[in-house]
């Protein structure tokens, strides 16, 4: 393929960037904040140079225009609510006393005050801390973040874009404030928000900004026709500001459709689409409603979700296709490159020839970058690049690493009884209660206890030498010990054995099977200061030998009480890795279902009741357009059956979800056929037990009364109140008591009384419920 040089250069861009450094600079300065170590200052200077040093990177990859404004203490989200003045009343007197420590106090809460909800950003893995408005919300301007951070990038001689959260995509996450009527639509405000727009539009354009970038992913999602007008007018009104800079009006995660023909027609200087696999149908619309003429596009041909070298051909393909339908073609990566980790070339564990394979933010700058280069000037200008990549492309698709004919035979053999259990829920039901003999509002925990620094410490002994296998199992052992022991003497009804032995729940299970790779640096943002390691899923998947069951099984043997056994369940395998691209997800969520399976059935085997695994991420997994739903939950939903179907109708099968919008896939849900479901609820204040209840779900279910995504201690009294909320919604011989989520990031005191607490809830609630 040959591409002629495009009529003017062709600018490399990006959206965002990793914020968190190299050695997760930022998680370290923001925690030492937190616990008194860093001062303010200290951590602001961490930040600025973090910045800095972000920015000289773009700049010497070739990128023409930098992001500013993405760089966030906690989530871009957050900032918004920030920028335009939004604060929770609760929180107001904390924001103005002092500002950062009010920042954070929104985003964790507080002893006395909660923290504003949280949830997944679109289908990502990504956390934001939803905005909470309401008919008196009064929007006020504050621009001082993002003029600060423009100005920065000015200081070192760089052409910078602002990226701002949109206004249609911010009151759409949003939700109505505490004391709002439930059916407030915070859309209604908009016409109130637009001025702070304006306002602070203004201000970067005294600060010199020549480009503002609003992104508007919520657009790619389906739309009524109020939500469409709504973004009409938003950006007519914007559009026809006279102080202000161009406006680039920004989409990602998937295709425009009714969304695209109400921007192309805005009176805004540029649109950003999306124009990978999931979002091609943007080029066929594009050419539909005619292109862009008069106005930039700014392409994303580059995945800034996944870790996979592009196909640079095929994008100069899509590339030369844009060119005649806008005045300017510009390249970028398809969404903010928070998503993926930084630098692939700081991996040294991974095969040399896999290496190959994969882009982390720095490959796919310079990915942008040659595009840029290629479009600009033809393919004669990259053809040694072209020649590299078709090279990587081909080892790749011819590695044995990425087909296994023996899991491809037995995924083929999979029928539809595999998927199944043998008896209706009820019929188990009594056969669990009779084998378990649990009490009315049985309690229990989601499956991590605290990782202290000394498990970390001696993870990392072992990586290093300092100690033995024998030792460092000695000490996971102990641990075991202890977390056992505080649950009997707490009074928990069904115990975990804390998993200590596990450095992340995907991770540890990935670096068992075969097919998956695991990254050393390869940290990608999850919430705040939380960092996980995705695994790369780069070949067929299979289980040598089982992964869970000496540390339950030893468990077991400490206590007469039922431990549960643990798994991560095949989505959430796939959603929280980066997975292969070369085929459906439906097929390789089927692999990672048996060799589950075969680690479900071991478990039992040994003597495991109650074995619990975890999908968190089969609501965040869903895609962003109602017509692609069905087929992605009937595969997830068939793999998570799958896993579980082969046990006996005694086993008590759990699964837990955490931080979505479960509203969604209530059908879903029901459709895994798990016998209890535990799921987030404190900071929704119990909504999923009415959507649960709305739907009829008949099973037993755990909605959190404990949210572990604070520091603050819930009092007992906090507790039972939430299960009494809960009790209007589901029986109580079907209701669970538990927390939110894995106790993996808290501290031991804080968990020991707020676990504590949750017991004595509990007992207070059963004696209310049986009259004494």
């Amino acid at each position: 393929m040959t591409t002629k040089p495009a009529a003017a250069a062709a600018r490399a861009t990006v959206y965002g960037y990793p914020r968190q450094g190299q050695s997760r600079e930022l998680k370290k300065a923001i925690e030492g904040h937190w616990k008194g170590r860093v001062t303010a200052d200290a951590l602001r200077e961490t930040a600025a140079g973090l910045r800095r040093s972000n920015w000289r990177q773009l700049a010497a990859a070739g990128v023409d225009e930098v992001p500013t404004g993405d760089f966030s203490y906690y989530d871009h989200v957050l900032d918004t609510t920030v920028m335009v003045g939004a604060i929770p009343e609760r929180h107001r007197a904390a924001v103005e006393a002092d500002a950062l420590g009010g920042y954070f106090a929104m985003a964790r809460g507080t002893q006395d005050v909660a923290p504003l909800e949280m949830t997944k950003w679109f289908d990502t893995n990504f956390h934001y801390l939803v905005p909470e408005l309401g008919p008196d919300t009064v929007f006020t301007a504050d621009s001082a973040k993002q003029v600060a951070e423009l100005e920065e990038a000015h200081a070192l001689g760089l052409t910078a874009r602002p990226v701002l959260v949109g206004p249609v995509t911010y009151l759409l996450l949003s939700k109505p404030a505490p004391g709002a009527p439930a059916d407030f639509d915070p859309l209604t405000l908009l016409d109130r928000l637009l001025p702070v727009y304006a306002e602070v539009l203004a201000d970067l354009r005294a600060a010199g900004a020549g480009w503002v970038q609003l992104d508007e992913p919520a657009l790619v999602q389906d739309r009524t026709p109020a939500e469409l007008n709504a973004a009409a007018r938003a950006y007519r009104d914007l559009g026809a500001l006279t102080d202000r800079p161009k406006l680039l009006v920004a989409s990602y995660f998937d295709r425009l459709g009714e969304a695209l023909p109400v921007l192309a027609k805005a009176p805004v200087e540029g649109l950003a689409l999306d124009f990978t696999e999931r979002a091609a149908a943007n080029l066929d619309a594009l050419a539909a409603v005619g292109g862009l003429p008069g106005k930039r596009l700014v392409a994303g041909v580059v995945n800034g979700r996944n870790i996979w070298v592009n196909d640079l051909s095929a994008s100069l393909t899509t590339l030369g296709t844009l060119l005649g339908l806008a005045d300017r073609v510009d390249v970028a990566a398809s969404c903010s490159l928070l998503h993926v980790p930084l630098d692939a070339a700081a991996e040294r564990d991974i095969d040399p020839q896999i290496l190959r394979w994969l882009a982390f933010a720095r490959q796919k700058t310079a990915e942008v970058v040659t595009l840029a280069k290629g479009l600009t000037r033809g393919t004669g200008a990259i053809a040694a690049q072209l020649a590299a990549n078709r090279a990587d492309l081909a080892s790749r698709a011819n590695s044995p690493i990425t087909r296994d004919p023996a899991v491809r035979a037995r995924a083929e053999a999979v029928t539809d009884a595999d998927t199944r259990r043998a008896q209706p829920y009820p019929e188990r039901a009594t056969a669990q209660r009779a084998h378990l003999g649990l009490p009315l509002l049985p309690t229990t925990t989601i499956g991590s206890f605290p990782q202290t620094a000394e498990l970390r410490t001696a993870r990392a002994d072992l990586r290093a030498g300092r100690i033995d296998t024998g030792a460092y199992e000695e000490r996971i052992r102990t641990e075991i010990q202890e977390v056992l022991a505080f649950q009997e003497k707490a009074g928990l009804d069904v115990l975990v054995h804390g998993e200590p032995e596990r450095n992340d729940m995907v991770q540890y299970f990935a670096e068992q099977l075969t097919g998956y790779l695991a990254t050393q640096h390869g940290w990608v943002q999850s919430y705040g200061t939380r960092y996980v390691r995705p695994p790369i899923l780069a070949g067929d998947i299979s289980r040598p030998e089982p992964m869970t069951v000496r540390w339950t099984t030893y468990a077991q043997s400490l206590t007469s009480r039922p431990v549960k056994g643990m798994l991560t369940g095949p989505v959430t395998m796939l959603a929280w890795s980066f997975v292969r691209d070369d085929q459906p997800l439906g097929d390789t969520a089927r692999q990672v279902a048996l060799a589950l399976r075969d680690e479900v059935n071991d478990l039992e085997s040994a003597g495991t009741s109650v074995i619990q695994v975890d999908e968190p991420a089969l609501r965040e997994t869903l895609p962003l357009r109602a017509a692609d739903h069905a087929a992605y939950l009937a595969w997830a939903t068939e793999a998570f059956r799958l896993t579980t179907a082969g046990v006996r109708p005694d086993t008590q099968i759990h699964t837990h979800m955490c931080y979505a919008e479960f509203g969604d896939i209530v059908q879903a849900i029901d459709d895994l056929d798990a016998d209890v479901i535990s799921l987030e609820a404190a900071r929704s204040h119990m909504q999923v037990a009415r959507e649960l209840a709305a739907h009829g779900y008949p099973r037993e279910a755990g909605p959190g009364v404990y949210d572990i995504h604070s520091p603050r201690v819930p009092s007992a009294e906090e507790a039972a109140a939430l299960l009494r909320t809960g009790l209007k919604a589901i029986p109580a011989e079907r209701l669970w008591v538990n927390p939110d989520c894995g106790l993996k990031t808290r501290a031991w005191p804080e968990t020991r009384t707020s676990l504590e607490n949750l017991v004595t809830a509990a007992r207070t609630v059963r004696a209310e419920l049986n009259g004494s």
